[in-house]
């Protein structure tokens, strides 16, 4: 009879794990309980099995659980996506997660407004907190900002000036959040403006926030929209769509817009057009989330809309989401006592890997940030970026 027993079988199978984890941080900068500030410190050794099995969702379960830390996990992520096995999304890709968003709709109208409840509506005083003063939750533009607070204002200028905002136009915000956009283009430029969320946290604070100006703010799906517009702005929303609907997206687009309008699509945006997104991502900050990539959107246009510009300033997002983790990691200790039952330490560390994550992977040029002017090809007039 064999001595072997199941410990030692176990511990075989977590010497496996984490040898094979080795050679696939090879060359990447990372190691395990290393001494730098983005080596991975291993407190559980089950993480070395439910990382290898699982991937990226194993990895940031792991994180949650207290399974491992590092004082740098930006830098971590950063580091493991500029190398081959981040290229080749062995270690942070899930077949199933592929698989599903390939096979079904994800995003279909009955689904819309998952995302809403399970982002968007855990709590205004998380996001007032986060974000700017204007609440702006998508990438700040930073080439001449030091601050979030100017970076966003900059951003949402940016936005005005390059769909040729004037007073009197009448605005479609598709996914206005706490009314941000819409609150800057009616003070700053006299406009009109109907934004629709699929979120009722968003909706009734962003009603509040833009009470007094010519602004209305809908809980509506996109694909209820018909009405015309001089003008369309989607801020931070196509992320949420999906890419079996983006063709039904960009024909709503072009219904709602009058002739020689232009809209500016600001979309988060991937270096591959292979469908579905990290699967620790959608399970736990943004189900049914899919990052288009730019053919994806360029086919999707086809053959009624032209793409105007496409200006790219990706880094900008890793500056604005470390901005945003400072700001909630300075106002953690108060969220924690004044809203216990919903902020929790895992909470927290869930938060922290998202916003960190993310930042390495902007950090990386593994995500874009795209701002995309597009209008109808009957539109006769020629495009020029403002500066």
């Amino acid at each position: 009879m064999s001595d072997f027993t199941t410990e030692q079988f176990e511990d075989n199978n977590r010497g496996f794990a984490q040898q094979r984890l080795e050679r696939l941080l090879a060359g990447s900068g990372v190691a395990f309980n290393g001494p730098n500030p983005w080596d991975i410190q291993v407190f559980n050794p089950s993480f070395y099995k439910h990382v290898l099995i699982n991937g990226s969702l194993g990895l940031g379960e792991a994180y949650m659980n207290e399974w491992w830390d590092c004082e740098q996990i930006d830098e971590t992520i950063n580091l493991i996506l500029r190398t081959s096995l981040g290229e080749s999304q062995k270690f942070l890709s899930n077949f199933a997660t592929w698989a599903q968003a390939k096979l079904f709709n994800l995003q279909k109208r009955s689904r819309a407004f998952h995302v809403g409840k399970q982002h968007y509506d855990i709590g205004n005083e998380l996001y007032v907190a986060m974000l700017d003063e204007r609440m702006v939750y998508t990438c700040g533009y930073w080439a001449r900002a030091d601050n979030l607070e100017d970076a966003q204002k900059h951003k949402l200028d940016l936005v005005c000036r390059k769909i040729g905002l004037r007073k009197g136009m009448k605005i479609l915000d598709i996914g206005c959040g706490w009314g941000s956009f819409a609150e800057f283009a009616a003070q700053q430029y006299g406009v009109e403006v109907v934004g629709i969320t699929i979120s009722k946290a968003q909706a009734d604070l962003a009603t509040e926030r833009c009470r007094g100006l010519p602004i209305e703010i809908r809980l509506q799906d996109y694909r209820d929209v018909g009405s015309k517009f001089d003008a369309i702005v989607s801020l931070g929303m196509f992320e949420h769509v999906g890419h079996k609907n983006y063709r039904t997206y960009m024909d709503v687009a072009r219904k709602c817009l009058k002739n020689n309008a232009r809209f500016l699509l600001h979309t988060i945006g991937k270096n591959d057009s292979r469908p579905g997104a990290d699967p620790w991502a959608v399970k736990y900050i943004f189900p049914n989330g899919e990052i288009p990539s730019l053919r994806q959107i360029s086919a999707a246009l086809e053959p009624y809309l032209i793409i105007e510009d496409v200006h790219n300033f990706g880094p900008d997002y890793d500056h604005t989401l470390m901005a945003w983790f400072n700001n909630f990691d300075n106002a953690w200790t108060k969220l924690k006592q004044n809203y216990a039952q919903k902020y929790s330490e895992q909470f927290y560390r869930m938060w922290k890997y998202y916003l960190h994550a993310c930042a390495g992977g902007f950090r990386a040029r593994h995500m874009q940030l795209w701002q995309i002017v597009i209008s109808s090809s009957r539109n006769q007039n020629t495009y020029r970026r403002p500066e």
